[in-house]
C-alpha cells in the first residue's frame, strides 16, 4: 500500500491557515470523489484502492507520530506528503522523490520518526512572510485573492494525485511537466484579477 499524508493542524481555528494546505487539498480531492475520512486517535484516514490518505491529528510538529502509527498498522511501500512551502510563491508546486525538510517542522517530524527522508513530497507555495513573524504567517489565513489562486492549484493537484493513484510517482511528474506551462499561465491570470 501507499500512504498519502496531507499536513496541517486539527481544529476549526486552523482550518483556513496557510499551514493547513495539505489538509485542505485532501479534503477537496476526496470530496470530489464523494469519499469521507474516518477517525482514529492520531489521524483521520480513508482507504481507496491501494492508497491510504491521512490527515494527522497530532499537530504539525508531531506529524511523524501519526505516520509511525500508520506504519505499524499497515505495510506501506511508499509515502507521499503534501505540504505548505514558504520558500515558494503562492501557487507554485514543487515535486520531489526525496530530500531535506527545508526547515518545515512537519516534514522534520516525519523524517525523525521514520528515520529517513526517502519519501515523496508535493510542496505547495504559500508565499513568504514580509515583516511578520514566521509562525504567525503560517498560522494566518489566505486572502480572497490567494484563495482564487489556490482553486487553480487544486485543479492541477487533482489531476496529479489522480495520476499518482492510477499509476505511480513518475507518471505524476510526467503529468506535471505536461501541464506546467498552461498551469503557470492560469496562476498568473488568477493573480491579475
Amino acid at each position: 500500500m501507499r500512504l498519502v499524508v496531507g499536513l496541517g493542524n486539527p481544529g476549526k481555528k486552523y482550518k483556513s491557515n496557510r499551514h493547513n494546505i495539505g489538509f485542505a487539498f485532501l479534503d477537496s480531492y476526496l470530496k470530489k470523489l464523494n469519499l469521507k475520512f474516518k477517525r482514529r486517535i492520531k489521524y483521520d484516514y480513508l482507504i481507496s484502492d491501494d492508497l491510504i490518505f491521512i490527515k494527522p491529528k497530532t499537530y504539525m510538529n508531531r506529524s511523524g507520530d501519526a505516520v509511525t502509527s500508520v506504519l505499524t498498522k499497515y505495510r506501506i511501500d511508499e509515502i507521499l506528503v503534501i505540504v505548505d512551502d514558504i520558500h515558494l510563491p503562492i501557487g507554485e508546486i514543487r515535486i520531489r522523490k526525496s530530500g531535506g525538510n527545508g526547515g518545515h517542522n512537519g516534514l522534520g517530524s516525519i523524517v525523525n520518526s521514520i528515520g529517513s527522508d526517502e519519501f515523496g513530497r508535493i510542496r505547495i507555495g504559500v508565499g513568504s512572510p514580509k515583516g511578520i513573524d514566521l509562525s504567525n504567517y503560517v498560522l494566518s489565513d489566505f486572502s480572497k485573492q490567494e484563495i482564487s489562486t489556490l482553486n487553480v492549484v487544486f485543479d492541477l493537484l487533482n489531476i496529479l494525485l489522480e495520476s499518482y493513484q492510477n499509476s505511480n510517482f513518475d507518471q505524476m511528474i510526467n503529468e506535471y511537466s505536461k501541464y506546467k506551462k498552461s498551469y503557470s499561465e492560469k496562476i498568473l491570470e488568477s493573480q491579475d484579477q
